[in-house]
């Protein structure tokens, strides 16, 4: 619901503006302020209210803490519904769906239209969308003529659409103690958490704090259903094979834990269930085991999985982490729980998926490439849930070599023969140390004739007058304190400007589309045109999307093609009059990245550059707004040298 919407934005910035309200929901800047004053009217009434300041925006002040926090939790259940439902079927949608699943009853549909303020028929057509939701867990809406409408569906499946509606995909980890939920008592989840460390210590299993969370909701949802006399089945066969591993035991525990402190039974299709989620679930493992040790916990076709993905990964990305021991370990113990999941027909929350998409896209790319290869062995199709928890491991890795840091490599050309050269490579080497590594000492004519690839910049006593493959440092002979201090500059890799990936003629401003085929269709033909490219774009950027949406929040798009097809990388930028919709995240500020094939470059250089202005809220306001491509690179310019 909008309002809500409005109200978690508010919550979480300190002041924002109308137009940047808006467009975040996609909506006018008329319809915020109707919203805003609807919100403020039901604030009042709860300890708060919404300041407007002149000129800054909107300010959310808060005079009776237990008051709004009370309202609060009363929209978490859903308890009450304002007029504001009736304005967006995707809350109505939300709200019914949560409404049954929490129902035994058949729901009517007059009452429903009633409640929510809208006629039978819109709410007929609200149900079209609702069957499309539930179909992807595998459950159906049955409509009862003078009954009216319920779930249908295996209790598993029932079960697993509890936990993504109820709970939420992406919720960040709170510490459930103090959090109200709408089928269980904060007294009874307490309970549950302290039965599960108990048994999970005991048993030495090391569980992440998302896999904890997880488990303790899917346990919490099985006493509820349980209660209410809905119970999971399984065939024997399969109770036979879950019964043989070792979590079935622990599941086992944790039941009998449960059933002294709550005062009910659990049947032993139940144990099965919980058991399936401690497989389905990743342990920690230290990093200091060798590679037989490793091979000893882990199926060796698993063992042998991890090492394609790694070396493709390697081939296509350059990251240069295939030897990284920690992520080899973390990736081969991550993929037999998911191999499990999908077993057991099982989805995986992700509370850091949006955040693993805006700040590790390469991480998320990599993650990309090891679920087609996944794909491509065990027939298995991974979600972008999944593919995140990979990209979390392979952005540990790519930190870890980022903390070690490569010297820089470079050459010396210098005019003056080879004493002076020697000079300077003595200087060089007590000034930096290990933080430069000399390749060696050339002179002007043989460098001409050298492959420059593997170098970093070269140092030169002399200006040369054609430019390079790599940047060029001028110094003297002697190196004076100016000298050093470029240097210095070239060794912190200080960021290039964003510019050098814009250009003139890939650049289109305040545009009119309204979906995002549109774009990528614009893009796409704009690019090919100009034959900047050599393969099938839109078709391979199509298929990218389908695997996982590009919009990463802060209205931005960066929409791409599955492999590398450009003769050189560069952005094609296009900016929209009104945000659009992109698989349900508003956005205005399309970047269509082309990356050029068949060299190896630092694509995390170039991927911190973009992330360093497209992460940046009030920048990407101001480029929203420019509307000629000197005022655009201006702005650009401006925001780097800040």
């Amino acid at each position: 619901m909008r309002i809500f919407d409005i109200l978690h934005i508010l919550a979480a910035q300190q002041i924002i503006k109308g137009e940047h309200l808006a467009n975040k929901l996609n909506v006018s800047t008329r319809t915020i302020r109707t919203d805003l004053k609807e919100l403020d009217t039901l604030l009042s009434e709860h300890g708060a209210t919404i300041k407007s300041l002149k000129g800054t925006g909107y300010k959310l002040e808060i005079w009776d803490e237990q008051r709004f926090y009370s309202l609060l939790k009363k929209l978490k259940e859903q308890e009450i519904v304002p007029e504001q439902a009736a304005s967006s079927s995707e809350a109505r949608i939300q709200y019914i769906i949560r409404k049954l699943l929490l129902t035994k009853a058949y729901i009517k549909l007059d009452d429903l239209a009633e409640t929510l303020y809208v006629s039978r028929y819109t709410l007929q057509s609200d149900l079209k969308d609702m069957r499309k939701i539930l179909a992807t867990y595998g459950l159906s809406l049955e409509n009862r003529p003078h009954n009216g409408i319920k779930i249908k569906g295996s209790e598993a499946k029932l079960r697993y659409c509890i936990s993504d509606c109820l709970f939420g995909r992406r919720d960040e980890i709170r510490d459930r103690k103090h959090s109200t939920l709408p089928i269980i008592s904060d007294e009874d989840m307490e309970l549950i958490r302290e039965v599960i460390l108990e048994r999970i210590e005991l048993n030495q299993i090391q569980l992440s704090d998302i896999a904890l969370n997880n488990l303790m909701i899917h346990i919490a949802i099985a006493c509820k259903r349980i209660r209410d006399e809905r119970y999971v089945s399984y065939y024997p066969s399969e109770i036979k094979k879950i019964e043989a591993q070792k979590e079935f035991n622990v599941a086992s525990e944790i039941v009998l834990d449960l059933e002294q402190k709550m005062g009910h039974s659990f049947p032993s299709a139940e144990i099965a269930y919980i058991a399936i989620h401690l497989l389905g679930v990743r342990t920690i493992v230290t990093a200091h085991m060798d590679e037989e040790e490793i091979k000893a916990i882990i199926d060796n076709d698993i063992y042998e999985l991890t090492i394609e993905i790694l070396n493709q990964i390697e081939e296509q990305l350059k990251l240069d982490i295939r030897s990284d021991k920690e992520l080899l370990i973390g990736l081969c113990l991550h993929l037999k729980p998911l191999i499990n999941r999908h077993k057991y027909g099982m989805n995986s929350r992700n509370p850091m998926l949006d955040k693993i998409k805006s700040n590790y896209p390469l991480a998320f790319e990599a993650g990309i490439i090891a679920a087609e290869i996944v794909k491509l062995r065990l027939g298995i199709q991974m979600e972008e849930n999944e593919i995140g928890h990979l990209a979390i491991h392979i952005g540990g890795a790519m930190e870890r070599k980022k903390i070690k840091g490569k010297p820089k490599r470079t050459m010396i050309v210098c005019a003056s023969g080879l004493g002076s050269a020697k000079l300077l490579y003595y200087k060089l080497q007590s000034t930096f140390g290990s933080k430069l590594e000399i390749v060696g000492i050339t002179e002007l004519y043989k460098l001409k004739q050298m492959s420059l690839d593997t170098l970093d910049f070269v140092i030169s006593t002399i200006p040369l007058s054609e430019p390079l493959s790599v940047p060029l440092i001028h110094v003297n002979t002697f190196l004076d304190g100016s000298d050093i201090h470029k240097l210095e500059n070239a060794l912190s890799e200080a960021k290039p400007p964003a510019v050098q990936y814009v250009r003139k003629k890939m650049v289109f401003l305040q545009q009119k589309f309204d979906n995002k085929l549109q774009v990528l269709e614009f893009l796409s033909e704009k690019i090919q045109a100009a034959d900047l490219v050599n393969g099938p774009l839109l078709q391979s950027v199509i298929e990218r999307e389908a695997v996982s949406p590009t919009a990463f929040g802060n209205l931005v798009a960066i929409p791409h093609p599955m492999e590398p097809l450009a003769h050189s990388t560069f952005w094609a930028i296009c900016t929209l009059q009104k945000a659009m919709d992109w698989d349900g995240k508003p956005v205005q500020f399309v970047c269509m990245l082309c990356i050029q094939r068949r060299k190896t470059e630092d694509l995390q250089s170039m991927y911190n550059i973009m992330l360093g202005f497209l992460n940046n809220e009030n920048l990407v306001q101001q480029l929203i707004r420019c509307k000629t491509y000197t005022e655009f690179v201006q702005t650009l310019y401006h925001h780097h040298n800040e």
